[in-house]
């Protein structure tokens, strides 16, 4: 594997050796630990930094260059923290040429620090249900492209799924790491693009609104959100007692750990099974929990139904913090969404896109009738990575509309990438080098 540690090192600390002494969960990793004085450091500075092995499934190495960043951010409430990001270049890439940054948010969608894309990317990691894992291939993708690209870990260290603003902070602040970190080659000019699904399009939303007001300095050219959710609580209300009641609970597992208000309702108005239950999802993968959760009713474990519960003073006021849309993004906009996703509504991703509009944003909607959830993820990536490629290109943006289409994937344009695609997993699969394309 190419890691390229000869590199300059970081400022304001020297990159470690590659890790070799395994792959650590966050919790016990004493590299995720804020050092003394953090909190008077500049959001998006570097910690810490070292060299990292990418695997897929944890089980095949990946010959790329990869390090991680531990770096200053805040939380929910404004409150200095720490996070992690996971960047990574194209094996051999020469770090004297300039190529753009990818801000990847994966969809984390746990409370577990299995889910975390920090550990679950990593050599060694025992993380089977970590959506991560499966996103590797699109990270993948991107780094064909010759991208730089930055995947945070945008739910802190405390799992914090689902919370508004928090994971922009994040993102955009481990964009700041990323720019700052000698070994990738990049600088304050460089082109960067937000990409993220579902929970990652969700966490990508918040990276795009708050970015001008947050990160004036960096030149954000494009942002792609896949299936946002649009609203998490009509998402609750509808996923509750539902096959995928997984994702309610779990969330609502991670909410509680931002939202005193919460906790303290939830304590009042629920027994002792349901915080249990809490404790389980929390301590799961996401794919993992949805099968013990399927068919769970919220209502059984309340001393009224899951819907008063969420109709209460306290319970609307962070319904509605956590509700994207009310801040204009100021980049151009993809959104990709299935209009018969069995988890995501289309009619909530609608509103979310006339929130935007009504802002100011300008923002090209695609609805695909075919695709269902996961699927579109795969089946976007070739016109999603074309539509980003475009705006580093500075290509003429597309216009201010909403298309229904059959399928995203099946253009000329999008089938070459398709195979490309299938290409490139072959590669993985073998342990290939993940060299950019030459196209």
């Amino acid at each position: 594997m190419s890691l390229h540690l000869e590199s300059e090192p970081a400022e304001p600390v020297p990159v470690s050796d590659l890790d070799t002494d395994g792959t650590l969960r966050p919790e016990d990793d004493e590299f995720c630990r804020p050092p003394e004085g953090f909190e008077q450091r500049a959001p998006g500075a570097v910690l810490r930094a070292r060299g990292i092995r990418v695997a897929l499934f944890g089980v095949i190495p990946q010959r790329l260059s990869a390090w991680q960043l531990l770096y200053r951010t805040s939380d929910l409430h404004g409150v200095p923290d720490v996070a992690v990001t996971t960047v990574l270049l194209p094996a051999g890439a020469d770090p004297t040429v300039r190529r753009p940054l990818l801000s990847f948010q994966c969809a984390i969608d746990g409370v577990s620090s299995n889910c975390f894309p920090s550990y679950a990317l990593r050599h060694g990691a025992r993380a089977l249900g970590a959506i991560p894992q499966l996103e590797l291939p699109v990270i993948a993708e991107a780094l064909a492209r010759g991208w730089a690209v930055t995947v945070p870990d945008h739910g802190g260290m405390g799992g914090h799924f689902g919370v508004a603003r928090e994971p922009g902070y994040r993102a955009l602040d481990a964009i700041r790491a990323a720019l700052g970190f000698r070994p990738l080659g990049l600088d304050a000019a460089t082109d960067v693009g937000l990409w993220g699904y579902s929970g990652g399009g969700l966490a990508t939303a918040w990276a795009a609104e708050m970015a001008a007001g947050y990160a004036p300095e960096l030149n954000i050219v494009g942002a792609v959100a896949g299936s946002p959710v649009g609203d998490p609580g009509a998402a609750f209300l509808r996923l509750n007692g539902s096959l995928l009641s997984g994702f309610s609970t779990v969330c609502v597992a991670a909410l509680r750990r931002a939202y005193p208000e919460l906790d303290s309702v939830l304590r009042a108005h629920a027994g002792p099974a349901f915080h249990t239950l809490l404790a389980d999802a929390a301590s799961r993968t996401t794919l993992a929990l949805l099968p013990r959760f399927a068919g769970k009713n919220l209502d059984e474990y309340s001393e009224s139904s899951f819907a008063d519960l969420l109709n209460g003073a306290q319970m609307r006021r962070v319904l509605d913090d956590i509700r994207p849309g009310g801040q204009a993004p100021s980049m151009p906009v993809l959104i990709i969404q299935g209009v018969n996703d069995e988890l995501i509504a289309v009619d909530d991703v609608d509103r979310h896109v006339d929130r935007y509009r009504r802002a100011g944003a300008h923002i090209h909607y695609v609805r695909d009738r075919l695709s269902f959830h996961l699927a579109l993820l795969y089946l976007g990536t070739p016109a999603t990575m074309n539509w980003m490629a475009d705006r580093f290109d500075r290509k003429d943006l597309p216009p201010d509309t909403t298309r229904t289409v059959w399928s995203i994937a099946w253009t000329r344009r999008e089938a070459r990438g398709h195979l490309r695609g299938m290409a490139l997993l072959v590669r993985m699969f073998c342990g290939r080098p993940i060299t950019a394309r030459h196209d």
